[in-house]
């Protein structure tokens, strides 16, 4: 079984290109002044967690957060944790989406069975490749890992690991998730269980 039992997920910082607003995918834009001070609050908001693994995709929006948050402990980039490529949607806005593919943009909102971004990556391989990242982080022989990474991508991992659809909307820029593993195996949000105290010293 692997060693893994904690894992923190932070979502990267604002870009220069308004993450906020803007949807980037797997475009490589830069993070902004905005999205280094919101890492230096997650930095902080995380200074007592200790980590031997940390882990981001290879745009710089991922890696430069997490140089940041990690406080320069070495960060391994995986590619297959990049943002889903959402096509001839790269770089816009919703009301840009809404304007240019108002039925498909609807499908999108709707969650509608079938729906795939136009000209972009399947949902299903990008599901595919973040769970293979996810598994070698897994398999890494690390007991604690940092995982900077991509709003899409921390959902897939989440709903991966405990079953939880995460908000829409969650996590926010600059935002992070905790997840803990119980001693069988399974994960859950946070860091207590309903398992009885003894079972959750062990966890912890």
């Amino acid at each position: 079984m692997s060693r893994l039992r904690r894992i923190v997920l932070v979502r990267h910082g604002e870009t220069v290109g308004n993450s906020s607003e803007r949807f980037h995918g797997s475009s490589d834009v830069a993070l902004s002044d905005a999205g280094r001070a919101q890492m230096s609050e997650a930095a902080f908001a995380l200074r007592t967690e200790a980590f031997d693994l940390v882990v981001a995709s290879p745009l710089q929006r991922s890696w430069t957060s997490a140089s940041i948050v990690s406080a320069g402990a070495p960060v391994r980039l995986d590619a297959r944790l990049r943002e889903v490529h959402f096509g001839r949607w790269e770089g816009m806005t919703l009301e840009e989406i809404q304007t240019s593919d108002p039925v498909l943009c609807a499908d999108w909102q709707s969650q509608a069975p079938g729906f795939e971004y136009p000209s972009g990556e399947r949902r299903a391989d990008f599901r595919a490749r973040v769970e293979a990242g996810l598994d070698a982080i897994l398999e890494s022989g690390a007991s604690a890992a940092l995982l900077v990474v991509h709003k899409g991508v921390i959902r897939v991992i989440v709903e991966k690991l405990t079953g939880e659809v995460l908000a829409k909307g969650e996590p926010p820029l600059g935002g992070h998730i905790g997840l803990s593993r119980n001693t069988d195996g399974t994960w859950f949000r946070g860091r207590h269980s309903s398992n009885p105290p003894a079972l959750d010293e062990q966890a912890a």
